[in-house]
């Protein structure tokens, strides 16, 4: 009997109270609590995230990862012109030899040069190397939107039509392609234009090319035999 009550006062002794006991299970129920409040939050903040991620279109991510080089691109090209330096110098000053063997044959994969074809496809090459050159102006977006105010976004009612005034640095850039591929066309070989009247010497075209060379080269040398023979009079 002795030995029992001690072992009972000391367990008394080295343990809680009652009340003691129930404080701390409420306080590890309250932390549980809480856990499961901020795990039901994150939760509810996952799923409106990959909600949105999913009403997004599906190159949303490269869209935005091609919108955010461009903006550091222009940006770069304004510190490289206030320190009046080259932007394309300094850019290729960071390209290392691996990258610009690998830019070069992505370049030539992408986009081979396969001469001209026809006018549609020259067309349509020149329309995706114009489209290329667009650059976002986000200030001079954000600046037409406070003008027009409602009519940025115009209906049948709207009368903006025909009051917008380019601006002079769209004018200078336009001017610019324009002179480009006036120098760029001046450098093409003319489509020489077929004369009717022209004595008709051979019999597919690739002859007549090779008639035209040996004419070039040796005209002067076989013109007499060459009359002889229209003549007649050849011996």
């Amino acid at each position: 009997m002795a030995s029992c009550s001690v072992t009972s006062a000391t367990a008394f002794a080295e343990g809680q109270t009652p009340s003691q006991k129930r404080e701390e299970r409420l306080l590890k129920f309250r932390d549980l609590h809480l856990k499961r409040n901020e795990a039901r939050k994150l939760n509810h903040q996952e799923v409106v995230e990959e909600d949105k991620r999913l009403k997004l279109p599906a190159n949303w991510e490269a869209k935005k990862a091609r919108l955010e080089w461009e903006v550091a691109e222009d940006a770069k090209k304004k510190e490289c012109a206030d320190k009046g330096e080259d932007y394309h110098r300094v850019k290729l000053l960071e390209i290392t030899a691996d990258d610009a063997e690998r830019f070069e044959r992505k370049k030539k994969k992408k986009n081979p040069d396969q001469g001209f074809a026809g006018y549609a496809e020259a067309q349509f090459r020149q329309y995706q190397r114009l489209t290329k050159q667009i650059r976002p102006d986000f200030e001079g977006y954000e600046k037409q939107r406070e003008e027009c105010g409602v009519d940025f976004h115009p209906t049948s009612n709207s009368l903006i039509h025909g009051t917008h005034v380019p601006s002079k640095d769209g004018i200078d850039r336009m001017v610019d392609d324009v002179e480009k591929q006036i120098e760029k066309r001046a450098k093409y070989s003319r489509r020489r234009a077929y004369n009717d009247d022209a004595d008709i010497d051979y019999i597919n075209e690739r002859n007549a090319k090779f008639n035209k060379k040996a004419e070039r080269f040796y005209g002067k040398y076989t013109a007499e035999i060459k009359q002889n023979l229209e003549r007649g009079t050849a011996v």
